[in-house]
């Protein structure tokens, strides 16, 4: 229909364009209409020769109806991009900023944004079209206000410029390129994120630098000094407002209707004693409790009380509005921020921290502006929840980054370095989030903050700071776990996981599990907060029959040791008695129950105590056992599977400590609840759920629960239980499924090292001692086969099998080799290990296929050095050894090159003169590199290619000393030379890391044995003799640099 519109359509007909082009933007865009590719290529031609032809009062609804065209079809009209994309396209000259009609270049940035929208499955927008948007979409958001445009229109359009650039950011990863620079962009959103806030004027640079401190002082533009009967009047209008407000937030709507411009009333509370300089936990006096107290610059300005007459004026509803527009202003820049901080590396991002997260509280002088400001200042519940989701997005993955970050030595008095910077900054943002805590009314955004803490928590290095930091923020979410909102109460819950799974165990939070929970929430200053007291009808009241309350902290009446452990159970386990809030509906497992978000979010803090602090929880074991059976007997998945997991940590725990206290409390006495435990859990709905074939994943977890029993305990369980256990995990063997298969074998892998079952094994083992000669060749040949083609799988399989391949190429005897059968899967083999070597994989499968060639050369049957094969594989490995970023690798490829024990291995002349090339750069250039967390692995890298080239000098022939010789230069002479007297005056102290690496490497590697100092000081002086031969070779050569070895 559209099409044979737009043929009955003339372009001279100017107003049935208008109306077709309106039908075209009503059917693509309300009512959804999908258009076929001609039909699309038809329309998108239609409407180009519209906008070269019609007269300009038409462009608007005709750019209107492209936007609808293009909108996630951008991919589908590479044919039309150079009309209008191109060198003087439609799109770029309206949409440059120098179009004087501003409407025309709001709609051509809706085309531009909709062209930059990418969809999976296709390809985004490709160069130089994709710089072209940018570049007008940077440009736009550069220009000011134009003087004769209203500021509702010019929000308008810094939304569908910010739009765009969201879009295009969504494209992909973040590329250096010439004309896109990070900081530039950088700055620009930092400027519009701030954009119309009340009270803030906004003086940024154009381009923010990465640096480790802030480079910008943002002063606010001074205001002139008011009068001093506005003065006065201002004060009365707030004494006479002071009187009709009621405590509280009652009557608000969390700001969760439109976009919360409305004013909250004052704060009633105090914070846990907030002050400046950091946490007071002894005084109330400098709390956050007015506007108008001693710190006036962090109260959150939204909750800050406004004039009456503010709206009085006939302009109150424009100015409303526009407060309106600026704030989407403001929400669409922070949207922007987080897809940046998506698609740029964070190591790059992290360079520009001191410009979006404050290190002080800006003490005497004005706050500086950060996404901090926005969350206790913004009057927009959306804006602030927006710069919370940018934050957490920050903190997210940061541990790294603030592993630097340390305070506990004394202050330096000379200069501030980078650790303490950041320790600072990292209370900072404990100090203004509990601010943004205390202060929150809408539910989404406390929600936010919540999950904000629980980033922040996770990654911040505790153990490097000063203790101090958690304990007011654990006092002030207690009462959030009984809120009237399910989404506050989950975040809460999953911020204490993030407290007691933090590099537990941490002392501070053992002595906040210890402490006593019989505080009220209504009475106590620094844990009542003004949502509770608003919504106190969430309290829970006390149960019958109940000694003690188990909801620690928001209760009354005497607790136990670990409140926490209490409160959890209590959520998953107890009744409620009170309605459902509004979010609440459709979420509960049972008609009476805690919904099932809440649920799940305290078995998983509950599974966190228990990893990280066993010790306090051990004597609630059989009831944690009685829980986890409880849950397994549900009918809800999830539920089952979070008991899974508490149980496994249950039996993890038991293990650990019963290790623990090997030496202090008597065997026998520590494993009797230890039976009592495994006996009631293995007598409940384990075993069904070890046998759920509707739920594999439920079936992985109760394998690994089963391989969590404690050796001594599983040997004093009867006969006929220790018999169901192997017997299940047998049967789960012929799973098909890809999980439960591993799991089952790795539980029965377990059980073959329990004492109690070891005699049962060697029966076995005396019966195989002749595996080797009886292995079966058909066997054999179809394990190398799958090995190679798991070889090419993804990265998880990959790694498995390239080792399984070196091992099973280790293995080949020359019984086998003869056989013409694996002469090809020999090849096979060989050529996929070259292949991952040279591949672009993760570093860890690299990792593998280095250590698998490494193991190949060992079995000295092969054909090493005349085989097609081994060209290449020397080859890779040298290649890697020369070139890969990671050093691990490096250091496995070099120990790969060093294995053949004899000349003839490494090939003809040409062959070993590559090798020693390889290995001769890469010693040279060891200390060069792009990352720098891979400094810490120089030393073991230099000291694995001094190791290979002194072997390679110990079995080079004469025939290979004019090739070395050629291959050293002036300038690598005496850098190798200096490593190589470093290495050799070392004493063959880096020779008891072990032949084959580097200390600290995987699983895998050779075990130093009880006498290996003996033996590596015996391999140190044969490494001496061997080299002091090879350099008689090379003086013979007439190489000189080697006098001073």
């Amino acid at each position: 229909m559209l099409i044979h519109a737009s043929r009955l359509v003339p372009l001279s007909q100017e107003h049935l364009i208008i109306k077709l082009c309106q039908l075209i933007h009503q059917l693509l865009n309300q009512l959804q209409v999908i258009v076929d590719e001609h039909t699309l290529d038809v329309l998108v031609s239609y409407c180009s020769r519209a906008l070269r032809t019609c007269s300009s009062w038409t462009h608007t609804e005709v750019l209107l109806a492209l936007s609808s065209l293009l909108y996630g079809n951008g991919s589908r009209c590479h044919r039309h991009l150079p009309e209008l994309l191109g060198p003087g396209g439609i799109l770029v000259s309206h949409g440059d900023p120098s179009q004087p009609e501003i409407e025309l270049r709001r709609s051509a940035l809706h085309c531009i944004a909709n062209l930059c929208l990418s969809v999976p499955g296709q390809p985004y927008l490709e160069e130089p079209y994709k710089g072209v948007c940018y570049g007008i979409l940077l440009r736009t958001l550069q220009s000011p206000k134009p003087p004769d445009v209203e500021d509702i229109v010019f929000c308008t359009l810094l939304q569908s410029a910010l739009k765009g650039m969201q879009y295009f950011l969504n494209g992909g990863k973040w590329k250096a390129v010439p004309n896109q620079d990070l900081g530039t962009l950088l700055a620009i959103l930092k400027r519009l994120m701030f954009y119309g806030l009340p009270g803030i004027s906004v003086e940024m640079p154009q381009v923010l630098y990465p640096a480790p401190l802030p480079q910008y002082e943002t002063v606010p533009a001074a205001k002139p000094e008011p009068s001093q009967d506005s003065t006065s009047q201002q004060n009365k209008k707030r004494r006479s407002r002071g009187k009709g407000k009621k405590a509280g937030a009652e009557g608000k709507k969390d700001g969760e209707e439109g976009e919360g411009d409305h004013i909250s009333g004052p704060l009633k509370t105090g914070a846990g004693g907030v002050d400046q300089s950091g946490w007071s936990h002894g005084s109330q006096s400098t709390s956050v409790t007015s506007p108008s107290g001693a710190t006036p610059q962090l109260y959150p300005s939204w909750k800050k009380g406004s004039s009456d007459s503010e709206f009085s004026d006939p302009e109150g509803g424009m100015q409303s509005k526009l407060r309106l527009y600026q704030a989407r202003v403001r929400q669409s820049a922070l949207q922007c921020f987080l897809a940046v901080v998506k698609c740029v590396e964070k190591r790059i991002l992290y360079g520009y921290w001191s410009s979006f997260v404050p290190d002080a509280p800006g003490i005497g002088g004005p706050p500086p502006l950060t996404l901090l400001t926005i969350a206790l200042k913004d009057p927009s519940p959306k804006v602030r929840a927006g710069s919370l989701q940018v934050l957490s997005a920050l903190l997210e993955g940061s541990r790294q980054f603030l592993s630097n970050a340390e305070d506990t030595s004394a202050p330096r008095q000379a200069f501030t370095p980078f650790s303490a910077t950041l320790a600072a900054s990292v209370r900072e943002l404990h100090r203004c989030l509990l601010l943004a805590l205390v202060a929150e009314s809408s539910c989404q955004t406390l929600t936010q903050v919540l999950k904000c803490l629980a980033h922040l928590v996770s990654n911040v290095p505790y153990n490097r700071l000063r203790p101090g930091l958690l304990s007011p923020l654990w006092k002030q979410i207690r009462p959030y776990v009984r809120h009237r909102d399910v989404n506050v109460r989950v975040s809460s819950l999953t911020l204490f996981g993030a407290l007691v799974s933090t590099q537990a165990p941490l002392p501070e939070i053992q002595l906040l599990l210890q402490q006593p929970g019989s505080t009220s929430a209504l009475s106590t200053p620094g844990i009542s907060t003004p949502q509770e007291l608003s919504h106190n009808w969430r309290l829970p009241a006390r149960r019958d029959g109940e000694a003690s309350s188990p909801g620690g902290g928001v209760e009354g009446g005497p607790e136990g040791p670990c409140w926490l452990l209490q409160l959890c159970v209590s959520l998953v386990t107890q009744p409620r008695e009170e309605p459902y809030s509004d979010s609440d509906a459709g979420g509960s497992s049972g008609a009476s129950l805690e919904p099932s978000p809440v649920r799940l979010e305290a078995l998983q803090v509950l599974a966190h105590l228990v990893k990280g602090y066993f010790s306090m929880v051990q004597t609630y074991l059989l009831e944690l056992g009685q829980l986890s059976a409880r849950c397994l007997a549900e009918q809800d998945p999830s539920v089952q599977l979070h008991g899974a997991k508490l149980l496994e940590e249950l039996g993890t725990g038991v293990i650990q400590q019963y290790r623990a206290d090997a030496n202090t409390t008597p065997q026998s006495a520590k494993c009797v609840p230890v039976v009592e435990f495994w006996s009631e859990v293995l007598g409940g709905p384990l075993i069904s759920a070890l046998q759920n074939e509707q739920h594999p994943t439920l079936q992985t977890s109760a394998c690994d629960t089963l391989s969590s029993i404690l050796p001594q305990a599983f040997s004093q369980l009867p006969d006929k239980t220790q018999v169901l256990c192997i017997t299940i995990l047998l049967g789960l063997t012929y799973s098909e499924n890809s999980l439960v298969k591993p799991a089952a074998v790795r539980a029965l892998g377990v059980y073959i090292l329990f004492p109690c079952l070891r005699e049962v094994w060697d029966h076995y083992t005396c019966h195989i001692y002749n595996f080797q000669e009886e292995f079966s060749d058909m066997l054999l040949l179809n394990m190398l086969r799958s090995a190679t083609k798991a070889s090419g799988d993804k990265d998880r399989v990959k790694s498995n099998a390239v080792r399984a391949l070196g091992n099973l190429l280790h293995f080949l005897q020359p019984v086998h080799l003869g056989k013409p059968v694996f002469e090809q899967p020999l090849q096979e083999a060989m050529r996929a290990l070259i292949d991952t070597v040279r591949g672009d994989a993760t570093m860890k499968v690299r990792w593998n296929a280095c250590y698998a060639l490494g193991n190949a050369f060992r079995n000295h049957n092969l054909p090493l050095g005349s085989a097609v094969w081994s060209k290449e594989a020397y080859s890779a490995l040298s290649y890697v050894v020369t070139s890969c970023k990671n050093f691990k690798v490096r250091i496995k490829s070099a120990a790969a090159l060093s294995v053949p024990l004899t000349r003839d291995r490494y090939g003809d002349v040409h062959q070993f003169a590559e090798v020693w090339r390889a290995l001769a750069q890469a010693l040279e250039h060891s200390e060069e590199t792009e990352d720098f967390l891979e400094y810490r692995y120089c030393a073991s890298l230099r000291s694995q290619l001094c190791r290979a080239l002194l072997h390679l000098l110990s079995v080079c022939q004469p025939d290979d000393l004019p090739a070395l010789r050629s291959s050293l230069s002036d300038q690598s002479r005496p850098v190798l030379q200096g490593f190589l007297v470093h290495y050799l005056s070392d004493k063959g102290v880096t020779l008891a890391a072990g032949v084959d690496g580097a200390a600290g490497e995987e699983a895998g590697d050779h075990v130093v044995p009880e006498d290996g100092l003996m033996v590596f000081a015996g391999v140190s002086q044969c490494v001496r003799i061997k080299a002091m031969i090879g350099f008689l070779l090379l003086r013979a050569a007439g190489i000189s640099w080697l006098n001073p070895l």
